[in-house]
C-alpha cells in the first residue's frame, strides 16, 4: 500500500510516498480502507521538528515516528476475532495518534481507540478532520477551560481548523464568542456564529478594553503575557501550541495558563466527547469547513499550502 513517510526533519520536500506493507489487524483491531485523512499544523510542526525542545520526545536527531496524518475516515475492510463494535463494510471515522499515520491507504485501529461510526449525512472528506479540529477544541473548551453558559470566549485563529470548530462549539455551550482572524475571513467567522469578529490586521485584541473568561489561542501567535490584561480575574489562557513560555507559565500559573495535547488524554474521556460530537453532527448543528482537498500523491503540495498560513478551515487528503 501507499503511505506518507518522512525520515528527517525539514521542509515539505522531505515527505515521500512509499510502498509499505499493508497492515494486518490484531484480534482487537479493525483494518480500515482510508477514504479521506487530514493534515494539520501539528503535522507540519512534527515534520519540521519544532519547537526544537520537543525533539526530546519526537526524536533528537531524526523523527522516531516517521508517519504522517492523524484524522481519518474510511470503511472497515477486515476485523480481528475479538471485534464486537464494528463489522466489515462499516463507515467509520476517528483519530490515530503516535503510530502508523493516516496519510496512507490503510490503517489498523483498536476498537477501543478513538473511532466511531460515521454519520450518514457526512462525506468521508467532511468526517476525516473532525477529531483534529472539533475533538481537540471540544476537549479544550469543555474539559480544560471549563467554558460555562454566559461566559465570553475569544478565539485567536478563528478561521483555522481548531478555530472554526471552537466558534461553533462555544455557541453550543452557550458562550458569547469573539473571533480573531484576517479581514478576508471575517464573513465566514461571523457566519459560523461569532458574535464579534476582530480583524487582527487592524486591531490588536490584547490592547482592547473587553475582558474574556477564556482566551483560546489556536495558532500560537499570542501568549499569556500578551493577553493577561484582557483575561478576567477568574479567566484562563488555553492553547494546544506548545512553546517554552507557555510551558513555564503552565507550571507556575496552572490556574491561569493551560496547555494540553489532546492525544495524551485518557481514551474513555475522548471517546465520550466524540460520542457527543457524533450526535451534534447527526443533528446538523455542527459543520466541517474544508478549504482544499488533495490526493495522497500531492501531499507535499498540501504541506506547502498549509505553511503559507492562508488555510481556512481544514485541508483534506482524499483517496479513491
Amino acid at each position: 500500500m501507499k503511505a506518507a513517510v518522512y525520515t528527517v526533519y525539514g521542509s515539505p520536500e522531505v515527505i515521500q510516498i512509499q510502498e509499505v506493507d499493508k497492515p494486518t489487524p490484531k484480534p482487537n483491531e479493525v483494518l480500515i480502507n482510508i477514504k479521506a485523512s487530514s493534515i494539520t499544523r501539528a503535522d507540519t510542526m512534527m515534520r519540521q521538528g519544532k519547537p526544537k525542545f520537543g525533539r526530546l520526545f519526537m526524536g533528537l536527531f531524526k523523527p522516531k515516528n516517521t508517519a504522517l496524518g492523524t484524522g481519518f475516515s474510511g470503511v472497515v475492510e477486515e476485523v480481528g476475532n475479538q471485534i464486537t463494535q464494528f463489522k466489515i463494510g462499516d463507515a467509520v471515522f476517528g483519530e490515530k495518534l503516535f503510530s502508523n499515520g493516516t496519510n496512507a491507504e490503510y490503517i489498523c485501529v483498536d476498537q477501543d481507540g478513538i473511532i466511531a461510526l460515521k454519520p450518514d449525512l457526512l462525506s468521508h472528506e467532511q468526517a476525516a478532520p473532525i477529531c483534529d479540529g472539533f475533538l481537540t477544541s471540544y476537549s479544550f473548551l469543555k474539559d480544560i477551560a471549563k467554558l460555562q453558559f454566559g461566559q465570553h470566549i475569544l478565539v485567536n485563529g478563528a478561521s483555522g481548523s481548531l478555530g472554526t470548530a471552537a466558534i461553533q462549539l462555544a455557541k453550543v455551550l452557550g458562550a458569547t464568542v469573539t473571533g480573531v482572524c484576517s479581514a478576508k475571513n471575517t464573513a465566514l467567522v461571523k457566519a459560523l456564529g461569532a458574535d464579534v469578529v476582530i480583524d487582527y490586521g487592524k486591531t490588536d485584541f490584547t490592547k482592547g478594553q473587553t475582558r474574556y473568561d477564556v482566551v483560546y489561542d489556536t495558532v500560537g501567535t499570542s501568549s499569556y503575557k500578551a493577553c493577561k490584561n484582557v483575561i478576567s480575574d477568574n479567566g484562563v489562557f488555553v492553547t494546544p501550541v506548545l512553546s517554552f513560555e507557555t510551558l513555564i507559565y503552565s507550571l507556575f500559573k496552572p490556574k491561569k495558563v493551560k496547555f494540553s495535547a489532546t492525544g495524551i488524554r485518557k481514551r474513555p474521556d475522548l471517546k465520550a466527547l466524540l460520542s457527543e460530537l457524533q450526535i451534534l453532527f447527526e443533528q446538523e448543528i455542527l459543520q466541517t469547513h474544508i478549504d482544499k482537498t488533495y490526493k495522497l500523491e500531492h501531499l507535499v503540495e498540501a504541506h506547502q499550502y498549509l505553511e503559507t498560513g492562508r488555510k481556512v478551515g481544514n485541508i483534506v487528503i482524499s483517496q479513491p
